[in-house]
């Protein structure tokens, strides 16, 4: 679900989404050329003497022996960020443009939401993505819970300021009815209710120190698995935007914007039954980021 206007708030949490059922963070590739015939280039290669043979084995055995080594350096204790900076603040991704960056995830945790985030730009960047997941959310549904997790992610004054906003948005009947919720908010018998965030990306628009302006694509599956469902879970692709305050040694949420996309062409594949995805939600569990 967005965490925007179509919820009711969008004046007061600034949302510029027009979807009405939006929802609110690389690798190296190997090339293998596979051999032609004789004439495209690739064709067979003279026989090897045995001379040459043991200098190619040579070769691969340190190689071998050199991946071993850096991977010594690779371990729970070695500090390093994968692109090369010590753990206080990541750099660009290495030697590859997509290569993942960042030091390791955040040990911490507050309830089910990752707490304890860097007081510089990943950190931020991190904060932002872990709390569009929990806000995106199916237990933003449930009133304790949704009370736990804008403790977490909102700023505290900010938390207690829009409580009453928040329950009376998703206690609302005719929202809980267009999203084919029941009036209590329960999911009704033979379906199962799934809103789930996947971010995709993060980065920093403003930093000032104690005060960063984040933006977190993502994509979002919201709807209602199961036979006979009038909402059947789709996704869409938003962007939103962040504004964080470091508070009490963390980063905290104080305002957002959402807009959609980028959103990538779709392809040809057949969408699964409504029993396939509601079983694939049910097994697969969701996750945490920490970038």
């Amino acid at each position: 679900m967005s965490q925007g206007d179509e919820r009711g708030y969008g004046d007061e949490r600034g949302s510029r989404t027009k979807d009405p059922y939006s929802t609110i963070g690389g690798t190296r590739q190997t090339r293998t050329r596979l051999p032609g015939d004789d004439n495209d280039g690739y064709g067979r290669r003279p026989t090897r003497s045995s001379r040459s043979l043991v200098m190619v084995v040579g070769v691969v055995v340190l190689l071998l022996a050199a991946i071993a080594f850096a991977n010594l350096g690779g371990g729970e204790d070695g500090g390093k960020a994968p692109g090369g900076t010590d753990g206080k603040k990541s750099s660009a991704a290495g030697a590859g443009p997509t290569a993942a960056t960042g030091v390791k995830p955040v040990p911490g945790k507050n309830g089910t939401i990752a707490s304890g985030f860097a007081h510089d730009e990943q950190g931020a960047q991190s904060a932002a993505a872990n709390y569009g997941v929990a806000l995106g959310s199916a237990e933003m549904f449930d009133k304790t819970r949704r009370r736990e997790i804008a403790a977490v992610v909102y700023a505290p004054d900010v938390a207690a300021a829009r409580q009453d906003a928040l329950d009376g948005v998703y206690s609302g009947k005719e929202f809980l009815a267009r999203i084919g919720l029941n009036p209590d908010g329960s999911t009704p018998a033979g379906l199962t209710f799934i809103s789930r965030v996947s971010p995709f990306g993060a980065k920093v628009e403003k930093f000032g120190g104690d005060t960063a302006s984040v933006a977190v694509w993502y994509s979002a599956l919201f709807g209602l698995a199961g036979e006979g469902s009038q909402n059947p879970v789709s996704e869409s692709w938003y962007t939103t935007t962040y504004e964080l305050k470091w508070v009490n040694g963390d980063w905290k949420v104080t305002d957002f914007t959402q807009e959609d996309g980028p959103t990538p062409v779709g392809r040809d594949q057949v969408a699964s039954p409504a029993e396939e995805m509601a079983d694939a939600v049910e097994q697969f569990g969701g996750f945490t980021y920490a970038r």
